[in-house]
C-alpha cells in the first residue's frame, strides 16, 4: 500500500469511532441550503445526499460504487432510495469495513450492499460494470484526478452516471496568494490529502476521460456551517474523551477544523460538485 494510503487508511482506523459516537453513518458534510434555518446537523447531512442526487437526476440506479465509501452509510442509503441490487462499497479504512459490514447485517442488507477495505484505484472494469458511480468527499485523496476520472469512465456502464462531491481549492486567477497555499498545506497535511485542485480543473479531467454533458457546481456555501458544528460537538466531554483515546493523528484532524473553517470564510477551500455520464 503505498505510503499515503497507509496515512489515511490508520487515520480513519483510529478517528472513526469518535465521529459514530458524535454523527452516526454518514462521515460527510451537511447540506444546510441558505443557513436561515437551523438544521439537525445529522438531518443535514441525509439532507446532502438527496440533494446530490436531485442535482444529478438520479432515480434508480440498479449497479452502484460507492467510491470511498467510509462506514458504509451512502451505501446503504442509496441501495435503499434507488432500489439497487447490487451496491459495492470501497474504503482504505479495515475499521470502517468491519463496522459497514456489520451495519449492512443489522440493516438487512447484506446481500445486496458490500464494504471492503480496498483502494477504489485498484478496481478494474471486470469488477464493474456499474449503472452509478457515486464519489462522496473521496476524490480529494487521489492524487492522480485524471487517472481516477478515466477509471470511472471504465467501470460504467454506458448511459451510467458519476456523482461526486469533493474538496478543492478555488478557481484560479487570481492565483492562490502565499497565505493562501500556507493554509491549503495545513489542511492537506493534517487530513493526508495530496494537492487539491480547482473545480473547472477536474471538470476538464473528466472531460479528457472521455465524459460527456459533464456539469460542476460550487455548494460551499450551502455545506459551510458544518464545519462549526463538528467544532462545537468535539468539545463535548464524551467527543474529548475519544479524542484523547484515538491518538495523536486525530487530535491533529480535529485542529484541522479550524483550518477548513478558514479555508471557506476565505474562499480557498471550495466544496465541488461534477456530474456526467457515460454514452450509450
Amino acid at each position: 500500500m503505498p505510503a499515503l494510503n497507509e496515512k489515511i487508511a490508520h487515520f480513519y482506523d483510529r478517528s472513526t469511532q469518535v465521529w459514530l459516537d458524535t454523527w452516526g453513518e454518514h462521515m460527510h458534510h451537511g447540506y444546510y441550503g441558505d443557513g436561515a434555518s437551523p438544521k439537525d446537523h445529522r438531518q443535514a447531512q441525509i439532507d446532502l445526499v438527496n440533494e446530490l442526487l436531485d442535482w444529478g437526476r438520479v432515480n434508480a440506479a440498479d449497479r452502484i460504487l460507492d467510491a470511498g465509501c467510509g462506514v458504509g452509510g451512502s451505501s446503504r442509503y442509496l441501495a435503499t432510495r434507488l432500489g439497487a441490487t447490487r451496491v459495492l462499497g470501497c474504503t482504505l479504512s479495515p475499521v470502517q469495513a468491519q463496522r459497514g459490514t456489520a451495519y449492512n447485517e443489522q440493516a438487512g442488507l447484506s446481500d445486496i450492499v458490500r464494504t471492503e477495505a480496498r483502494d477504489m484505484m485498484s478496481l478494474s472494469a471486470e469488477d464493474g460494470p456499474f449503472d452509478l458511480i457515486w464519489s462522496l468527499e473521496s476524490a480529494e485523496h487521489i492524487a492522480d484526478k485524471q487517472r481516477m476520472l478515466e477509471l470511472f469512465y471504465d467501470l460504467l456502464a454506458p448511459g451510467g452516471r458519476l456523482l461526486m462531491a469533493t474538496w478543492c481549492h478555488r478557481e484560479t486567477p487570481p492565483v492562490l496568494t502565499y497565505d493562501d497555499n500556507r493554509l491549503l498545506d495545513r489542511i492537506r497535511r493534517l487530513y493526508h490529502l495530496p494537492p487539491l485542485v480547482s473545480l473547472p480543473e477536474l471538470r476538464f479531467f473528466a472531460e479528457k476521460a472521455g465524459f460527456a454533458n459533464v456539469i460542476v457546481a460550487d455548494w460551499s456555501d450551502q455545506v459551510a456551517p458544518f464545519w462549526q458544528a463538528v467544532i462545537q460537538s468535539a468539545m463535548k466531554l464524551k467527543s474529548l474523551r475519544g479524542l484523547l483515546k484515538a491518538g495523536l493523528p486525530t487530535i491533529k484532524g480535529a485542529i484541522a477544523m479550524r483550518y477548513m473553517t478558514q479555508g471557506f470564510k476565505k474562499d480557498v477551500i471550495r466544496f465541488g460538485l461534477l456530474q456526467a455520464e457515460k454514452q450509450l
